[in-house]
């Protein structure tokens, strides 16, 4: 269709205009939004305008797009901005989709359209959208995980209602919009670099793959410091590379064997179990890392493992064939080290099975403790600085926060996402450091959703099992490396104890009987589940307070702060 210059009689139209736009400020973000990269996204946040600016390539337009947020990527209850034609003028418009994905123009348009141009490689869409507009049907944009959604219109429409989302080409993109504006600090000149990245493999044709290669430093390596990475992905993969991570092995083993395959297959050496360090994660959308120039990540050296994993997350939907690969991550790292070690903390709850969520939950809430008692003992009288932080769930994962609370009140949020995807977990700056003192709490608290479960899921590694972890980076490196809890397991015995009391059904607490076993013997009527959750809400909890070494501070049961 041609694209025209026109006036249009109605308040809830706006034609497009041809004509070129400048960019006068640099785009913060780029993605591919679909497996084929048809569509791909740039976007730059102005935080004084509190806008967001957004560039949609189109590399072949036929009849329209939709393109939106909704809150888990669903095409129900969206706030979409939609471009369509009736096959001899086009039209541009905000709307909405309600609860039955009926699409409805917005009588507030807050989209704003600010130009259009064509080039050889397709239609460029510049439009602007304020973080808040004060619309319910209007998406709030938030710090943390966006779930952007689009659609591809193949036919001609002759009105927005006619459009039926059910019936076109569509999908969904993780990103985080908002990613703070870090001001990125000068590099040395000894700086060198290191690729880690997968040999040329042949992305199987399969939706899903985890794929693990096995790299090793050079012999006699001497400790460094990592100051940056960034990602390297091989052209033409961009959209099914979904994300990336190197692991450091552990130093107690002298060797690991060599290993490229998926991550699944029986034919993975069990010893690949033990590399699970982080020293650097991309995901699709995210910037290169920059360590603060104060503090670098050590590797190298005395007491570290020569032996690095690189684990490649392939999201292939359209099951491409015979597509190769060499992605990978490039370390940038300097001899000259820098003022301190940075180090990894693990926060919020142990991965046990006492800590459960009941099937059918729609926002069960579970929470862990780094408590006061272990920052007093464990952190130097200066503290630490939390600069960047790592969330991670599994499958059922909702929402995650983290919040430092000093002095029983909570003085400052660390990082949150409300919006929260175990399928995009990405190693994140903050906008702030937070300080982090002697007898302060950090409180970590994860929201599930086990709707579409029919038993009990516990704590616990298996992918069908739950983890409430915060990976938080920070500085000056410290003994202490998880600070995490869990309920007490008496106070669970006696749960178990309470639901045989008031329950026709018999909980087995036969001493042989796992916990796991017990939860799902457990007939969850709504008696149950509310105990349960004012259990885990005011029971004791067993503080885990521990060194690198897996030895623990001398922190072990506590009330609930």
């Amino acid at each position: 269709p041609s694209f025209k210059l026109r006036e249009v009689a109605s308040m809830y139209f706006t034609m497009i205009a041809v004509f070129l736009v400048i960019l006068v400020v640099a785009l913060q973000g780029s993605v591919p939004l679909d497996p084929q990269g048809l569509l791909e996204l740039s976007w730059n946040v102005s935080y004084p305008e509190q806008a967001v600016h957004f560039q949609l390539l189109v590399r072949d337009l036929q009849f329209g797009l939709l393109f939106g947020m909704s809150d888990r990527g669903e095409f129900e209850n969206a706030d979409l901005v939609v471009l369509w034609s009736d096959g001899h003028n086009s039209y541009f418009g905000d709307a909405w989709s309600d609860a039955k994905g009926q699409l409805h123009m917005d009588s507030q348009q807050d989209y704003q359209l600010l130009g259009a141009r064509r080039a050889p490689e397709g239609l460029y869409l510049l439009f602007r959208r304020a973080f808040s507009t004060c619309d319910p049907k209007d998406y709030l944009i938030e710090d943390g995980t966006v779930h952007l959604i689009y659609g591809i219109l193949e036919k001609p429409v002759h009105s927005l209602q006619a459009i039926n989302i059910s019936a076109i080409h569509r999908g969904l993109q993780r990103v985080q919009l908002l990613k703070p504006n870090i001001t990125i600090p000068e590099l040395p000149s000894d700086m060198k670099t290191m690729e880690i990245r997968a040999p040329d493999v042949v992305i199987p044709s399969q939706e899903t793959t985890y794929w693990c290669y096995m790299a090793e430093l050079p012999d006699s390596f001497p400790k460094h410091h990592i100051i940056m990475y960034e990602a390297m992905i091989t052209a033409g993969n961009e959209a099914l590379v979904h994300h990336m991570e190197v692991f450091q092995c552990a130093a107690e083993f002298d060797s690991f064997p060599h290993y490229n395959g998926p991550c699944d297959s029986k034919m993975k050496p069990d010893r690949l179990n033990y590399c699970r360090h982080v020293l650097a994660a991309w995901a699709m959308g995210a910037q290169a890392f920059y360590y603060p120039e104060e503090a670098g990540l050590a590797f190298g050296g005395p007491g570290s493992s020569r032996y690095l994993r690189l684990e490649i997350h392939y999201h292939n939907p359209l099951v491409f064939k015979g597509r190769r690969d060499s992605s990978g991550i490039r370390l940038y790292y300097t001899a000259t080290l820098r003022r301190y070690d940075a180090g990894i903390m693990e926060l919020g709850l142990v991965y046990t099975p006492v800590m459960a969520i009941p099937p059918g939950e729609d926002a069960f809430i579970l929470t862990g403790y780094c408590t006061d008692k272990c920052t007093q003992l464990a952190l130097p009288a200066a503290g630490i600085r939390i600069f960047a932080s790592q969330l991670h769930t599994h499958p059922a994962g909702r929402k995650v926060v983290t919040v430092l609370s000093r002095d029983g009140r909570e003085r400052q949020v660390v990082n949150a996402d409300g919006h929260y995807s175990p399928h995009f977990q990405e190693i994140r700056m903050l906008k702030e450091v937070v300080a982090v003192f002697p007898g302060d709490e950090l409180i970590t608290t994860c929201t599930y959703n086990t709707e579409d479960r029919s038993r009990a899921t516990v704590g616990g590694f298996g992918i069908l099992e739950e983890m409430c972890v915060n990976y938080v980076h920070y500085y000056p490196q410290t003994q202490l490396e998880l600070c995490k809890s869990a309920v007490d397991p008496g106070y669970l015995h006696r749960y178990f104890n309470l639901v045989n009391r008031f329950n026709d059904e018999e909980v087995c607490m036969c001493p042989q009987v796992s916990i796991p076993q017990q939860f799902f013997s457990v007939p969850w009527n709504t008696f149950n589940r509310d105990v349960l959750k004012s259990l885990y809400g005011f029971a004791p909890i067993s503080m885990h307070c521990n060194k690198s070494s897996a030895i623990r501070f001398p922190v072990r049961i506590a009330p609930q702060p």
